[in-house]
């Protein structure tokens, strides 16, 4: 099962960190997305596979993100030389964001399953409730 508390936290720290990391265009993605895969997979707990799994899902919706907000550019910008250009713009980003939405699971995966190993914790569907009842 999918703790999305932990995808979401990795989701959130890969938007902040590729902001920044814009300025250095390759490392700075590729390492926000090491971060953000670590953040989820050691909020996520439970082994390699569910750290791993849980990085790919933060990974790829944030690549997702990215890929929408700079189609919506590319087109806005390509619009300028009339709709054909528009529509070369943005598709042309599209499918590059396609590209980029593998690259960020693979590496979010890695880290994710790298942050459930260090994390020690297990998986949420087996915490046991401390809650009295």
């Amino acid at each position: 099962m999918t703790d999305w508390r932990a995808v979401g936290w990795g989701f959130l720290t890969f938007l902040v960190v590729a902001l920044f990391g814009t300025a250095i265009p390759v490392v700075g993605q590729l390492g926000a997305g090491v971060l953000g895969g670590l953040v989820a997979g050691y909020l996520a707990g439970g082994g390699l596979t569910n750290g791993a799994v849980h990085g790919a899902i933060a990974g790829s919706l944030t690549a997702v993100a990215y890929t929408l907000v700079f189609a919506l550019f590319g087109s806005l910008l390509g619009f300028v030389a009339g709709p054909l250009g528009g529509l070369l713009g943005g598709a042309g980003v599209l499918v590059l964001g396609l590209f980029l939405t593998v690259v960020f699971a693979v590496d979010s995966a890695i880290a994710g399953a790298v942050g459930a190993a260090v994390s020690n914790r297990p998986s949420s569907d087996r915490r046991v409730s401390t809650r009295a009842r």
